[in-house]
């Protein structure tokens, strides 16, 4: 019996001398999962002065001071000297668009879809921009046949022959100029401008653009008028504001 007690009482010294090392142990931790100095926790969370970076836009005008004169008409041989009516293309408009793209510009994104209507001989619009990826549907909405064809090297086609009121299309995976026409009319022609990031806008018929969503930063931007880049500048976007400024295509 005595020796059982003095087991007893050495066991509850040596538990009030265990419990006081798990209490502190127990601080210890509790501490570092409030945030103490030294804690894992605290590394993972932002300094409270950290300034946090909002999109801007690029906005401005093209000002091309000398626009490009259409194509003219082929004769037609049952009715020569009446070329009859046709729209003619929309020349005053041109691309302005990112040198280089900010960093994650090439996340996966849906692939768009355009238009290039076949309307009067004329295929409108007369300047497409697209992200690489995307489909152009060619619809016919005239009353004759079209071909519509492209030798350019970021994409070549020939859709063959269709009547009015049919449309084809193609996919454009390449990033480049893609130059369009039509193997019956030889006076229609336009272009796709085909680019690998999101950040560019056609112009209207002002020459007016604007760019959103653009992270802060400086970047080279250019003004593609005619079938080729013709004047570029840097502009820095601020913090959730707006670089506006204007190209000037001589």
């Amino acid at each position: 019996m005595v020796l059982a007690r003095f087991a007893l009482i050495g066991a509850l010294v040596a538990g009030v001398t265990g419990g006081t090392g798990d209490t502190g142990a127990a601080a210890a931790a509790g501490a570092a999962a409030q945030g103490a100095p030294g804690a894992t926790g605290l590394s993972a969370r932002a300094p409270s002065g950290a300034t946090v970076q909002v999109p801007g836009a690029i906005r401005g005008r093209l000002d091309v001071r000398r626009v490009a004169r259409p194509t003219e008409r082929r004769p037609e041989v049952a009715a020569p000297g009446s070329a009859g009516p046709r729209d003619l293309p929309d020349l005053r408009r041109g691309v302005v668009y990112l040198e280089s793209a900010p960093r994650g510009a090439f996340e996966e994104r849906e692939p768009g879809r355009a238009v290039m209507d076949q309307r009067n001989e004329t295929f409108v619009p007369h300047v497409l921009a697209v992200t690489v990826g995307a489909v152009v549907d060619f619809p016919n909405s005239d009353k004759t046949f079209h071909n519509v064809f492209s030798l350019s090297r970021a994409r070549r086609f020939d859709l063959g022959r269709y009547a009015a009121g049919h449309s084809k299309s193609i996919r454009f995976d390449r990033p480049g100029l893609v130059r369009v026409f039509c193997d019956i009319h030889s006076h229609m022609n336009a272009y796709v401008l085909v680019l690998s990031h999101p950040f560019f806008d056609v112009t209207d018929v002002d020459g007016r653009f604007r760019i959103d969503d653009v992270p802060a930063g400086t970047y080279t931007v250019v003004g593609w008028y005619d079938g080729e880049p013709r004047t570029s500048r840097p502009v820095t976007v601020p913090s959730g504001g707006i670089a506006d400024f204007e190209l000037v295509v001589p």
